[in-house]
């Protein structure tokens, strides 16, 4: 028999380990990779990003074309519009980019297409670039003649003083940025070169020497939270593919990798915006800090990179539903708390989960009111209990009675409290009416059978663990992390089995045994 138990009590420590161990490696992977916030007022920083085309129809049939951003892990797109006005709108896509293309049949006079987007930041996650295929051309049309001669000439110099990949970028883009410059570098760049015209030949020289590179246009997003929209000039760096993945390079300041708030916007040496039938196209960006819930943005994220999560998770009911589940969830932990107070403490209450289900009636109440008003129902219960006692009733029709009489108890506080201007006893009708009915009764056996004493007792116990069980179940951060990580039910589950078998001592014990404990 000692064996059988001895076996069940592991059977029980396993199965208690692997509920713990399931609920925590969930959390922890949802808190670290898909990125929920643990805090429930944490804030996330995300931004509003617009590209504006502006140009001048001419009368004839416009097709504008803008390559837009696509999705990436370190920053997802969490929502996008077109302005399109009387223009048609069609999104492709590629390898490489995303094109949103604006087409009308004919237009004449000044327009402007807008492009918005809200841009989220995970913080972890690495800005993975778009996978094209890694050989890129190896010739560029502005390169012949003297041009190719210099070109040649100057990789020449640098494949001496690198050794890899890596070292040819950085040699690379020391010659590109000298002061004063190369013979051949003036020459490949001009006399006041740009920083795209920079990124353009180290691109160009590169794919000629046979290491697969490629411009980036992007923009930086401004990181700080009480900043106004404002204008963003496009900028423009260098990747490079080392034999595993792309690597970037930011030209004109010599850095790798580029700074992490630098936004790719779209991949190639051509402009991120044309425009046919129409003149004088500009492209504006414009970059607006938001600072939103984490929550929200997680969710965001969520549906790129996680959107099984999505769909078996809480934040796919209707929104109504998600609001009963916040407070459902909170039982579990109101129950786990009475298993404390009642196994490790010792106090004694009215039935298994009642003070559990009061706490939820203290939720609109409040504290106090709620406690006052639970007295008053159980006091004027147990009156109109005894009272019935006298008419020698059968059990299930007295239990009835007692209902009846809480139900209209109920409704005439409802009433009374209205009648005063008070809101309080609107809410009387969210205490469990059957639980309510149960307690008197059990209370009212308990006083017949071991005095007024004891049954006060169990009275008191239950009105504090309801107390306490509100407290613990108000805390706004508990019902965030039950409601946004339910698997940590899984911990409060293992550790209900394991209190489940403990039969040691209680905290009352030491008052109870006082005497004991002084002889």
């Amino acid at each position: 028999m000692t064996e059988g138990n001895e076996l069940n009590r592991a059977h029980l420590y396993i199965l208690a380990g692997i509920l713990i161990a399931i609920g925590l490696l969930i959390f922890a992977y949802k808190a670290r990779v898909v990125g929920f916030p643990i805090g429930h007022e944490t804030e996330s920083h995300a931004w509003k990003v617009e590209a504006r085309l502006r140009f001048i129809a001419t009368g004839h049939p416009v097709k504008a074309s803008l390559l837009i951003p696509t999705q990436s892990k370190r920053y997802p797109i969490l929502d996008e519009t077109f302005v399109s006005g009387n223009y048609g709108i069609v999104t492709t896509a590629d390898q490489a980019n995303r094109k949103a293309v604006w087409s009308v049949r004919d237009d004449i006079g000044k327009r402007t297409l807008y492009y918005q987007a809200t841009i989220g930041m995970q913080q972890n996650a690495p800005d993975e670039a778009p996978r094209p295929q890694k050989k890129q051309a190896a010739k560029a049309p502005d390169f012949s003649g003297t041009t190719l001669e210099a070109a040649e000439a100057l990789m020449k110099e640098v494949k001496k003083r690198s050794a890899d990949a890596g070292s040819l970028v950085l040699q690379l883009i020391k010659f590109l940025n000298r002061t004063p410059p190369d013979q051949n570098v003036k020459l490949l760049l001009g006399l006041k070169p740009s920083s795209k015209k920079k990124v353009r030949v180290a691109v160009y020289l590169l794919n000629h020497a046979g290491v697969p590179a490629r411009m980036v246009t992007g923009i930086r997003l401004n990181g700080g939270p009480h900043d106004f929209t404002r204008k963003t000039e496009a900028m423009n760096w260098l990747e490079f593919h080392d034999g595993k993945r792309w690597v970037s390079f930011d030209v004109v300041g010599g850095k790798s990798p580029v700074p992490p708030n630098w936004f790719r916007w779209c991949v190639g040496s051509g402009s991120p915006a044309t425009v046919e039938g129409a003149e004088h196209l500009r492209l504006v960006f414009s970059v607006r800090p938001l600072v939103e819930e984490a929550l929200t943005a997680a969710v965001g994220r969520m549906e790129v990179s996680h959107p099984f999560f999505l769909k078996f998770s809480l934040f796919s009911l209707p929104v109504s539903t998600q609001a009963v589940y916040r407070v459902l969830l909170l039982v579990p932990v109101g129950a786990f708390l009475l298993v404390l107070m009642r196994n490790l403490v010792g106090m004694k209450t009215f039935g298994t989960f009642m003070p559990v289900l009061i706490a939820l009636a203290f939720r609109e109440t409040g504290l106090f009111k709620g406690i006052l008003i639970f007295v008053m129902l159980v006091a004027l219960g147990l009156a109109v209990r005894f009272w019935l006692e006298r008419l020698k009733l059968l059990l299930v029709p007295r239990l009835a009675a007692v209902l009846i009489v809480v139900v209209g108890l109920m409704t005439a506080l409802s009433i009374f409290s209205k009648a005063l201007g008070g809101h309080t006893g609107l809410s009387v009708a969210l205490f469990p009416m059957v639980i309510l009915t149960m307690t008197i009764e059990r209370m009212s056996i308990l006083v017949e059978e071991r005095g007024f004493g004891e049954a006060l007792i169990s009275g008191v116990g239950s009105i504090i663990c309801a107390a306490l069980a509100y407290l613990v179940m108000n805390i706004k951060q508990l019902e965030h992390l039950v409601f946004v990580f339910p698997e940590l039910l899984l911990v409060l589950l293992g550790m209900t089995l394991i209190l489940g078998r403990y039969t040691g001592y209680r905290l009352m014990d030491l008052y109870r045994f006082r005497a004991l404990a002084k002889g």
